[in-house]
């Protein structure tokens, strides 16, 4: 542990406050002191401490009036508090408050250093996650709404997303390689623009037939075809209207297909499969690809009025071997991530680790 760590000590008995200081001073920490709670509180603003040891009680203000007021004013604070044999309930109640944990005296010195250090990483992380934090793009409230990333062409693409949400009707082309975030850009323009309040409607153009992507898509008329003589169904760009869909992997679509939705986006209606009335609709077509559409263009294998009707607006996204500023970032992220998922406690990676992942060339299979 960094021996710049500053901690407070707390106790009104001069010979525990000694005993303490001198053994984490001796472990290389920045130890004060300070007997009652209104000192505690002078030194608190004087040297902000990573960690409190706090003993529950003391004269004039109780340990738990004490610690109330510490997490009132920073709730981030982490505090140990110190209780004497059979005080353990005030304990309890002292972590329902905030505390992070209590040692029962007397207790021994190495249990004392376990306890700090894994105090002391637990500060670390949070101070790492709150910096973290500072360097995400959110763009909604809802889970998952966060873009993270601070390298100069993330920032290139926040500032795109930007301009392009302000023209809530014009088509926009996401390309990038496989796992770069096309479909978190593809949100974050949705919940940007004046479509928000509509739905996001996403579909994996390459994870269907072409039937059953016509199908999904448009929707079908009762008895349009085997499996639809009951009831019809509408498709994803009714379902959408006022919103916005998401045409994931728009170059894995035949050309069949390819038809009928250049056909939307000129006119702004289509056929159900089977159906011979034309469906207005307001939507926002957002497509990506990890294509060259340009090179399936020449190759006969797309539409190219259709490629520039798509690319009105285009977005690159990167792959993380262009954006190396941002690896660590990212691994801090799904560090603090799995800790809480997993219960684990991980808060440091190793010169040698970080090394090898800044150093690694990213293939395209492997890209952010």
């Amino acid at each position: 542990m960094s021996s710049k760590a500053v901690i407070l000590i707390v106790d009104d008995e001069e010979t525990i406050r000694f005993s303490i200081k001198e053994f984490l001073s001796g472990q290389g920490y920045e130890v004060i002191v300070a007997e009652t709670c209104e000192q505690a509180l002078e030194k608190i603003n004087e040297f902000l401490p990573d960690l409190v040891l706090l003993d529950l009680r003391l004269p004039n203000m109780g340990g738990i009036e004490l610690l109330e007021k510490i997490k009132t004013k920073d709730p981030n604070a982490l505090i140990v508090v110190m209780t004497g044999f059979g005080s353990i309930d005030t304990a309890v109640e002292a972590m329902k408050i905030g505390a992070y944990d209590y040692l029962e005296k007397p207790f021994k010195t190495e249990h004392l250093k376990l306890i700090v250090e894994k105090a002391l990483g637990t500060q670390a992380l949070r101070r790492e996650v709150l910096e973290l934090r500072a360097q995400h793009w959110t763009f909604t409230d809802e889970p998952g709404g966060v873009i993270i990333g601070n390298s100069q062409q993330v920032k290139e693409v926040y500032n795109l997303i930007k301009q392009v949400a302000k023209s809530p009707s014009t088509t926009v082309l996401i390309q990038g390689e496989s796992g770069t975030g096309k479909e978190l850009v593809a949100r974050a323009i949705h919940h940007l623009s004046s479509r928000k309040g509509g739905r996001f409607v996403d579909i994996n153009c390459a994870a269907l037939t072409e039937s059953l992507l016509e199908a999904e898509l448009f929707g079908y008329e009762k008895g349009s075809f085997t499996g639809a003589a009951t009831t019809g169904k509408p498709g994803l760009f009714e379902v959408a209207d006022k919103g916005t869909i998401f045409l994931d992997e728009i170059g894995e679509m035949g050309v069949t297909l390819q038809a009928k939705l250049l056909r939307i986006l000129q006119e702004r209606q289509f056929k159900r499969v089977g159906g011979i009335n034309d469906i207005k609709i307001d939507v926002r077509v957002i497509a990506s690809t990890n294509r060259n559409l340009e090179e399936e263009v020449e190759s006969g294998n797309y539409r190219k009025d259709l490629y520039y009707r798509l690319k009105v607006l285009p977005i690159y996204v990167p792959p993380l071997r262009e954006r190396k500023d941002d690896i660590m970032l990212l691994v801090k992220h799904f560090v603090h991530k799995f800790n809480n998922e997993l219960k684990k406690n991980i808060h440091h990676i190793p010169p040698e680790t970080e090394r090898l992942l800044l150093e690694y060339t990213w293939p395209e299979i492997f890209a952010s």
